[in-house]
């Protein structure tokens, strides 16, 4: 079962206890409530001469979710668990947004601007925001759980995903340096590839022009696996819209232009190429990693976390080495190897028990709950909404406190009176008339004074489940 972490009077770590004995410590009144995410208790009084046992934080990193484990070194008992879901893409989606706006109120306002990219040189080990943020993420935690437990030595799982066997299982030997487009020009390549059709309407012997399935104005990338052949009348009525809206009436051509857009060709002896796997170009499929389901480049795909994963696994290292703490690290196939033998079930907070040498030879997991932690951010300070086309349409207030609350905190609300009679708990959405919307586990709850809130958790970027 997940503990409780306690600190002394002085706000020292000390061992985490049972929740029953915190139960009993906090209704003898010998502690109290120090803050509810991670739970924590402080004590009234110091204990000097408790012996400590020195924990190890345990780190899965993944683009999406990273599992924090806190074991036992001597006992193998894992004291706490935690899964941590980034808001990577999210903050990528934005800054594409943005941009666009911004590109489009310049070509409105401004005739010619001289380019300025030479001034904004990257400074060494510069990462882009939506990388970095990963990072900070890890970072935050590492420090907070350092405040509130006895933690004296890091693991972290060091993984680099195989970019091309992704793409390509069947991939080996020389293949490696060849690349994709070995031997052939990008349009012949996908003039092969496409079946000398357009990929949309099926038609032939007609003028074909290189299409981006996810278009470059939405992030889409110039990579092979976005590009697809169109007829010029397919072009433009597709234009910038996703390839779900625009064949929504053709779920069968949808599914097949997803399938064959990640699939690499190869030459027979013969000459005459096919898809990986033996099967023809025209009607490649892909690796059951791979899913038709699936967005194309540039969207939420395997390739896109592995590859946030590849490029921010040293630069967390190096914050992590900054702590002082010594810091193992591990293979991916350590891991798995080390839960197989263990008998776990695959999760991010159980992968992070099992990272490293270091992992005990029994883990102790009855019971363990994780936390569930989401990164929301500390909101906009843009003072000027924007619809889609980034033209205002509302302006924001600069007081953000209001009646002592603000958006993001977690309250208590006692309601007494009234059609909303009840206990909630949750995300309070604060309005400048004291009339509150609180997020609960069973929804949103509108309407809700500010005079029956109560704050249990102040706003911190982040929001909390179990």
């Amino acid at each position: 079962m997940s503990k409780v972490f306690v600190i002394d009077s002085e706000k020292r770590p000390l061992n985490p206890i049972h929740p029953a004995q915190a139960r009993q410590l906090l209704r003898n009144g010998k502690a109290g409530v120090f803050k509810h995410f991670p739970f924590t208790i402080i004590l009234k009084e110091a204990k000097p001469n408790q012996q400590i046992q020195v924990l190890r934080l345990k780190i899965d990193p993944g683009a999406s979710v990273t599992g924090i484990a806190l074991v036992n070194d001597s006992t193998g008992e894992v004291v706490f668990a935690a899964e941590i879901k980034h808001r990577g893409f999210a903050i990528r989606e934005s800054l594409t947004s943005r941009r666009q706006l911004r590109r489009s109120r310049r070509n409105r306002k401004t005739r010619y601007r001289q380019p300025r990219f030479n001034n904004r040189a990257k400074t060494k080990g510069w990462l882009p925001p939506s990388l970095q943020s990963r990072i900070a993420n890890i970072k935050t935690w590492v420090e907070r759980w350092r405040k509130v437990s006895p933690i004296e030595a890091i693991s972290q799982e060091l993984v680099r995903f195989d970019m091309q066997l992704i793409r390509n299982p069947d991939i080996q030997g020389k293949e490696y340096q060849q690349g994709t487009l070995q031997g052939y020009e990008t349009r012949q390549y996908l003039l092969e590839k496409w079946g000398r059709s357009c990929a949309y309407c099926g038609i032939k012997d007609v003028p074909l022009q290189i299409e981006h399935i996810l278009c470059r104005a939405k992030g889409g990338s110039n990579s092979i696996t976005n590009l697809a052949l169109s007829c010029e009348k397919c072009n433009l009525k597709k234009g910038t819209k996703d390839i779900r809206e625009f064949l929504k009436k053709d779920p069968a051509r949808l599914e097949k232009i997803l399938k064959q857009s990640k699939q690499p060709l190869r030459v027979r002896p013969s000459g005459s190429p096919v898809a990986y796997g033996g099967k023809p170009a025209c009607s490649a499929g892909l690796t059951s990693s791979q899913g038709a389901g699936n967005p194309p480049s540039g969207l939420d795909s395997p390739l896109a976390d592995a590859a946030a994963v590849n490029s921010t696994r040293f630069a967390l290292l190096s914050v992590l080495k900054e702590t002082g703490l010594p810091v193992e690290t591990g293979s991916g196939g350590l891991t798995k190897f080390n839960r197989t033998q263990r008998e776990l079930p695959k999760t991010h907070y159980f992968d992070a028990a099992c990272v490293g040498k270091s992992t005990p030879e029994k883990l102790i997991v009855k019971g363990v709950k994780p936390l569930l932690i989401t990164a929301n951010g500390h909101g906009t300070r843009q003072m000027c909404g924007t619809n889609k086309h980034g033209f205002p349409i509302r302006h924001r207030t600069r007081k953000q406190i209001h009646f002592g609350f603000q958006t993001g905190d977690i309250v208590k609300a006692v309601v007494t009176s009234g059609k909303k009679v009840g206990h909630y708990v949750g995300r309070v959405l604060c309005r400048a008339s004291g009339s509150f919307d609180i997020a609960t586990k069973t929804g949103r709850v509108a309407g809700i004074s500010y005079k029956y809130c109560k704050s249990i958790h102040k706003k911190d970027g982040y929001n909390y489940a179990f």
